[in-house]
């Protein structure tokens, strides 16, 4: 057992590989949570005592080829994400589970909850990237050149830290070190750009067709949003939800502000 990502780590076995993931146990209902892509699933390594101590079952999970998840993979896209969350709720043999996604990985929880409502107790969409919108030229020429250049893994880890623009957790070194690392592996940063391009327009049009309970939280100074409270009031609009914002909080409210964002949480879940 690796425990560089989490004390504990488990595998589900898909066609294209195996996806890694902790259970935190108990016997409420099963909360899975996924990281948004180029991070690792201890992004939530906040909310889950929130979580146990309400008295939810955790459950967090690697990216195709992110974190202790194989690579490669054949595809990545919203619909094998999505495949990969029914799987994994199936696999758990718990009933229906509340599904939070972050940034990326809120548009395969959306594929997830439309195709499947009898495996979706609810939806929580954080800083979601769920919309096939036009993308601000010069913003798409600086992600790509991201993605696309020698040092990426080292541009990325400094857009990375951007993200955080009122506060840092104290181990944010530490897991930064943990993702470098990672990215740095054969193949990894290959499936982060893989999903980063990948379309959302089966997100999109599937938005409409969410019939759990959902929630979108939104930071209110995430620098990857022109406007976040707008682009949260779309969305949640769009799903029959609601929207919430954490207050100085980037794109990984959960981290940044995890005592705001578990209050929130807790309250929509109950």
């Amino acid at each position: 057992m690796n425990n560089k990502f989490s004390r504990q780590t488990q595998y589900i076995e898909r066609q294209e590989g195996k996806l890694a993931y902790s259970d935190f146990g108990g016997d409420g209902q099963p909360v899975i949570m996924l990281p948004g892509m180029g991070a690792l699933r201890n992004e939530y390594r906040f909310l889950v005592p929130f979580l146990t101590t309400a008295g939810y079952r955790a459950i967090t999970v690697d990216l195709r080829g992110h974190g202790e998840s194989s690579v490669p993979w054949r595809t990545y896209d919203v619909p094998s994400m999505g495949n990969d969350i029914i799987a994994l709720v199936e696999h758990l043999d718990a009933g229906a589970a509340h599904l939070i996604g972050t940034s990326f990985a809120a548009a395969p929880v959306v594929w997830a909850a439309a195709e499947r409502p009898d495996c979706t107790h609810s939806i929580v969409l954080i800083n979601p990237f769920v919309r096939n919108v036009k993308i601000n030229p010069i913003m798409g020429a600086l992600f790509w050149l991201v993605l696309n250049n020698p040092w990426r893994v080292r541009t990325w880890a400094i857009y990375y830290s951007t993200l955080y623009p009122t506060h840092k957790p104290d181990d944010f070194q530490v897991y930064l070190t943990q993702l470098k690392e990672n990215l740095s592996q054969p193949g990894r940063f290959h499936a982060a750009a893989a999903l980063g391009n990948s379309s959302r327009q089966p997100s999109d049009e599937r938005l409409e067709q969410v019939k759990a309970p959902s929630l979108v939280i939104m930071g209110s100074k995430d620098p990857d949003f022109p406007d976040p409270a707008a682009e949260g009031r779309i969305v949640a609009e769009r799903t029959g939800g609601r929207v919430e914002l954490v207050e100085g909080a980037g794109h990984y409210p959960q981290t940044e502000m995890p005592d705001q964002t578990a209050a929130i949480l807790l309250k929509f879940f109950q």
